[in-house]
């Protein structure tokens, strides 16, 4: 039962929860993780099979002593490699003491151990799987000796040693000698700081109290604006949402943490987060635990700004913590941080403004919908949308449909063809990304994303994505559509190729370029947005739902039988609203007759109001 706190707060929420949201980027624009541009032209590269753009970049992090940055691409090269490993092995054919492939390939050997041994916990790995994890590890010792033997400078491969020697189990004496020949080469090596933390943490091999304390000296020790600041604010997420913080049983008695320390890491991270620029990737790794943490504290305006400096990059941790989905459980916790602080603002008053970010017009995706119906039998089926549409015929049988204001093209679409017998796809470009999903009867079928250097679907995934296309639009041969699919080179050409393979009318000039792409076509009309209501008053009346209504100026007089209804239901539903909010305001809540007799008699006021208006 809803408490009387919900229903007052729910006012403010609908009234104000649009305008926390200025500065927030669309959720179509956000995106997971995506490597830098140098890293997806090299990882596009390797998916090729060509490792020249690897190679390149990372013998120039190697001669310019970029240790953070050559970690990054090291890492993100390994995982590409985990599921794609022709280009490296080709790479290592033809130069087996290349410092950097030899990296690459013991940072791979970390990743192939733990692919077989998953993230789960001990308890729920089989033997089987901890025997090819610890045999896998074995085997990655010579490989991770001969990348530090290749380049005794770099503190890459003993952030790798590091993290293979959390894994292997190894005594706190190797730790501590991989940490010294780490900290020799790289003091603050962030990276290496990380893996360190890990290795002390009480899941691991540490516990609470140790893993705080060597984040917070790291920390002391660091200089202002480097990201090892964030130490402490990884400590927290580790110690509160990994553990489960005080009310868990390892985290009680002598190793629990003083909610102070808690408070001092995100004072110390919000400080480091002035550093960046809003938007920079560099900052979303801690800035997304920030937020994450701001929130549980019930700082929810500071995690709000934490959101907007965010932008469009979410990243996988520490997401992948409260579900299986991170980029959902991103897009979720936005939500709701939204609404708390709109609940938090008084109805009467409004959101401190916020200055719209720098590059905020190229968040927004440019989506496109092609259905497979007439304009006329669209425009029909979309009345009970509530967002403008612009449609435009694009052949026989097929409609062009975009957006003219804000809104989800994705959630129109997936509105009007509920009931509907015909198919549509929603077309979007986000950056060098493109993508395509199918809706049919009100539901999303399938989708798909091509995005340079992201990983090769497989083969079956691939299929049954072509499947389900096929399906909708009678291709009998679906080899076509899975090569197309599986490829990630060239992702606008491959859009506009499947496009073409499902028979569908050719992109309009200007797609993805900019964002009114029908505007000014041959035929093209505009569905203004409706409420609810009036998309049910519309549908039910002309073809196309344009009902023809008198002029607000027209006089309009109703009869005596009409006004006397409207004064008895007030007489009724008024004195049953006003003792509801009595009862409400004196314990004795009763929100079904409260909201009914509240919204009857502002909907009968209305109606009297609107009626005295237009009555001369």
């Amino acid at each position: 039962m809803p408490s009387l706190r919900t229903l007052l707060t729910l006012p403010r929420m609908l009234r104000h929860g649009a305008a926390v949201g200025v500065g927030l980027p669309p959720d179509e624009a956000v995106v997971l993780d995506v490597p830098d541009v140098p890293l997806r032209g090299a990882l596009a590269a390797a998916g090729g099979g060509d490792h020249g753009p690897a190679r390149e970049l990372l013998s120039a992090t190697r001669l310019g002593c970029q240790w953070e940055l050559r970690d990054t691409y090291v890492s993100e090269l390994a995982q590409f490699a985990l599921h794609n490993p022709g280009w490296l092995d080709a790479w290592l054919a033809t130069a087996p003491d290349d410092p950097d492939a030899a990296l690459v390939k013991a940072d791979l050997c970390i990743h192939q151990a733990w692919e077989i041994r998953s993230g789960a916990r001990a308890s729920e790995v089989s033997p089987e799987q901890f025997k090819a994890f610890f045999t896998l590890l074995k085997d990655a010792v010579p490989v991770i000796g001969a990348a530090a033997e290749l380049n005794p400078a770099d503190p890459v491969p003993w952030r790798v040693a590091l993290t293979h020697a959390r894994g292997m189990q190894s005594s706190r004496e190797i730790f501590d000698a991989y940490w010294t020949e780490a900290v020799e080469r790289a003091p603050h090596h962030y990276g290496c700081h990380a893996s360190a933390l890990q290795y002390l943490c009480a899941k691991w091999y540490g516990t609470h109290h140790e893993m705080f304390d060597f984040a917070e000296q790291a920390a002391e020790e660091a200089l202002p604006g480097s990201k090892i600041n964030a130490l402490p604010l990884l400590a927290a997420v580790e110690y509160e949402i990994v553990a489960g913080g005080p009310a868990a049983d390892d985290a009680s008695g002598a190793d629990a943490i003083a909610p102070t320390r808690v408070t001092a890491a995100l004072d110390r991270a919000l400080e480091l987060s002035g550093w960046y620029d809003p938007g920079d990737p560099e900052a979303a790794g801690f800035r997304n635990h920030l937020a994450l943490m701001l929130a549980r504290a019930g700082r929810w305006r500071e995690a709000l700004g934490v959101l907007r400096e965010i932008g469009v990059h979410a990243t996988g941790f520490p997401w992948s913590y409260l579900g299986p989905d991170p980029r959902q459980e991103f897009l979720d916790f936005r939500t709701a941080v939204r609404m708390q602080v709109a609940t938090r603002t008084p109805f009467f008053g409004s959101p401190p403004a916020v200055p719209v970010p720098v590059g905020a017009s190229d968040w927004a995706p440019r989506t496109l919908a092609v259905a497979s119906a007439s304009l006329t039998a669209v425009a029909q089926a979309a009345l009970l949308c509530r967002t403008g549409l612009r449609l435009a015929p694009a052949g026989a049988g097929f409609t062009h449909v975009e957006l003219t204001g804000e809104g989800s093209l994705a959630g129109a679409v997936d509105l009007f063809t509920a009931g509907e017998k015909w198919p549509a796809v929603v077309l979007q470009r986000s950056g060098d990304r493109y993508g395509i999903t199918l809706y049919a009867k009100g539901r999303k079928v399938a989708a798909h994303e091509w995005a340079p250097g992201a990983p090769v679907p497989s083969l079956e995934a691939a299929g049954a994505t072509a499947a389900a296309l096929a399906t909708a639009y009678g291709v009998r041969d679906t080899r076509p559509l899975t090569a197309l699919l599986r490829g990630m080179d060239a992702p606008g050409r491959r859009l506009a190729d499947t496009v073409t393979a499902l028979g569908l009318p050719a992109l309009p000039e200007g797609f993805g370029e900019r964002p009114a792409a029908l505007d000014g076509l041959p035929g093209a009309r505009v569905l203004a947005p409706r409420g609810f209501l009036s998309g049910v008053r519309d549908t039910l009346t002309t073809e196309d739902g344009a009902m023809p209504l008198p002029p607000r100026d027209t006089a309009v007089r109703l009869p005596g039988r009409w006004w006397a209804t409207r004064a008895l239901y007030l007489l009724l539903l008024a004195p049953a609203a006003c003792f509801s909010w009595w009862g409400a305001f004196h314990d004795r809540l009763r929100p079904v007759p409260l909201v009914l007799t509240s919204l009857g008699s502002g909907y009968v006021l209305t109606q009297v109001a609107t009626a005295l208006r237009r009555r001369r």
